[in-house]
């Protein structure tokens, strides 16, 4: 028999039981639709958190002091001393993969403007600093290299605490600050960038020369971090390797001395929540497949039901010549049509069922065309795995006992 009449034949078969081959589909559609959506979820809650990292810096890279241990007791980074300004220059003039670099420098305290007042966090870089970090200017200027040289007492604010100082009606801009009763003239306003991955306000901050906030501020003059940007993304794991080489020879460490300092970079970050997120996925993607195998199993029995009502129509078709792999291909047909059908409805059901997710929940969503892929031959594999012991029980009937069947 021709594989269009075969076809024909099946499409006929399910149309003669419209609810119970919806039914059967539905384990399918259901199964298909999880599948997407789950991974939708999934993929999209990846991208978001690489998209985070990446807000965080450009390319980024941190020179971090190494924790110190004094009597066997670890006393943090805060209590160790080693990074100085000197070593900016040393990286900067030895390390030809560097594009930017900067001191960094943190204080916290109480901002006051007039009657209000805010906590935050006063950060301390040079003139790279904003590139380095991902901060854009939305109005007024960024610090330049002779106020950095003069210690200037001069500031940029984030949107945060622009709300919680100033109304409405006043301009920020010229407006004269303290930190720590320190004045401050107030240069430039931070674009928004809102929270990072760990669920920081990254627009809770004002950024000011690092001598200023070194000389009156903090009144130390050692750093923080060093933060540098790499030329391209490929280039980090390079990058750090060079760093590393050029601070060992800043600070004259011998061979057999361990780092004074450490290196982090986003790769680390990515790396990690990477793995967690993957793992997030296969579980999701899992259990979702769990209605799929399910609904093959949904499959397989009513193709075992249909095979015993039918049992006289198959010795029928035996007895005036049909041939046994003509009736083992038509019902695996009728299998993997109800397979791929409730597939195709899967796919469209899964895609509206991201889209409201990401709307309504406000989730982020990434649907992929690897996932609508994945889960369509799955589907179709289902078909033909759970189709296959039925539609093979129906070709080896004995024509002459299936002509007696009641």
């Amino acid at each position: 028999m021709k594989i269009q009449n075969l076809i024909k034949v099946a499409i006929a078969a399910i149309r003669r039981n419209k609810t119970r081959s919806f039914l059967t589909m539905l384990g399918i559609i259901i199964g298909v639709a999880s599948v997407i959506a789950m991974l939708a979820i999934g993929e999209g809650s990846n991208a978001s958190i690489q998209e985070q990292i990446s807000s965080m810096g450009t390319n980024l890279i941190n020179v971090m002091p190494a924790s110190r241990n004094r009597g066997g007791v670890q006393q943090g980074r805060s209590m160790s001393q080693t990074l100085v300004v000197s070593d900016i220059e040393y990286l900067r003039n030895n390390s030809d993969l560097v594009k930017a670099i900067s001191p960094e420098v943190q204080s916290s305290g109480q901002v006051i403007f007039g009657s209000s007042n805010w906590p935050t966090q006063m950060y301390g870089g040079n003139e790279e600093y904003t590139y380095i970090k991902k901060y854009e200017v939305a109005s007024g200027r960024i610090f330049n290299s002779q106020e950095i040289k003069s210690s200037a007492k001069v500031c940029l604010l984030g949107q945060t605490v622009v709300d919680n100082l100033f109304g409405d009606d006043v301009d920020p801009i010229g407006q004269s600050i303290r930190f720590d009763k320190i004045p401050f003239k107030v240069i430039g306003i931070l674009e928004e960038k809102g929270d990072n991955t760990f669920g920081q306000d990254q627009d809770d901050i004002i950024l000011a020369p690092y001598t200023t906030v070194m000389k009156r501020i903090t009144r130390q003059i050692y750093l923080r971090s060093i933060v540098i940007s790499a030329y391209s993304e490929d280039q980090i794991s390079q990058t750090s390797t060079q760093i590393e080489a050029g601070m060992r020879l800043a600070h004259k460490l011998k061979d057999t001395e361990e780092n004074d300092f450490e290196i982090r970079t986003q790769d680390e970050l990515i790396s990690t929540f990477g793995s967690i997120s993957e793992m997030m996925l296969v579980l999701l993607g899992s259990i979702a497949a769990i209605s799929l195998i399910v609904g093959g199993i949904g499959i397989m029995n009513i193709m075992y039901v249909s095979v015993t009502e039918r049992t006289r129509e198959i010795g029928l078709r035996l007895a005036i010549g049909g041939k046994g792999k003509d009736i083992l291909l038509q019902f695996l047909l009728e299998a993997v049509l109800l397979s791929v059908i409730g597939g195709i409805v899967g796919v469209v059901l899964g895609i509206i069922t991201s889209n409201t997710v990401e709307n309504i929940m406000g989730w982020p969503v990434l649907i992929t065309s690897d996932a609508i892929l994945i889960s369509f031959l799955f589907c179709s594999f289902i078909g033909v795995f759970f189709g296959w012991y039925p539609a093979r029980k129906a070709s080896a009937l004995d024509p002459i006992e299936a002509l007696r069947h009641e």
